[in-house]
């Protein structure tokens, strides 16, 4: 199951994103701000308004990028960060997106993703990730009792799903949530790393 650039146009259109919460995660706030690089080039797929995007960006992250498949997700984003570079702003399918990136922010577009697509996902994740990249992110760690999106999942579900890939450095509850969300994601930090060497 694949959802259209028409579907999410229309969610964004109609303010229907319970999943916005209107300004950047606390967890991965916490983790860029201990980041010394500010080279890297980052990649957030599946941004929608793209407060991480924003956040980075003004902290001195320049090689930033936003990519989304709605037209209306990039346009309220581009409406709020007027200065952020246009080049920067990709309004893409992320599965045909090319480009290699140091770190690839998690927030939200996994959730937003067909259950039988997460090991195209991952796969993808991995095809654009330089060698010994990260992907950084939250990840439900809860079942939703609704036909998703957003749809939900288990620590261990995510280990089997990543661990073909990458050195799963954290995976663990985030302490530092939203309330709605306190005790119900998880934070993960992975490295790409050779299969070979891929382990829990």
């Amino acid at each position: 199951m694949e959802f259209s650039n028409q579907y999410w146009d229309e969610l964004y259109s109609s303010d229907k994103t319970g999943w916005d919460m209107g300004s950047v995660s606390i967890p991965l706030k916490e983790y860029f701000d201990q980041l010394t690089n500010n080279e890297i080039k980052i990649l957030v797929p599946g941004a929608g308004k793209a407060w991480e995007v924003e956040y980075l960006y003004l902290a001195g992250f320049k090689n930033v990028y936003v990519l989304d498949y709605s037209i209306v997700a990039i346009n309220e984003f581009k409406l709020r960060c007027p200065w952020f570079p246009d080049s920067h702003i990709l309004n893409e399918d992320f599965f045909v997106h090319q480009g290699k990136y140091d770190l690839i922010v998690e927030q939200t577009f996994f959730s937003s993703l067909h259950p039988v697509q997460r090991s195209r996902y991952a796969q993808n994740i991995y095809d654009k990730l330089v060698a010994e990249g990260k992907l950084v992110g939250l990840l439900f760690n809860h079942e939703f009792d609704f036909s998703g999106p957003p749809w939900g999942g288990s620590r261990m579900e995510y280990i089997q799903l990543f661990n073909n890939y990458f050195k799963i450095e954290i995976m663990e509850i985030a302490h530092n949530s939203i309330k709605p969300r306190l005790g119900r994601e998880l934070f993960m930090l992975l490295k790409k790393v050779n299969p070979s060497e891929t382990k829990e």
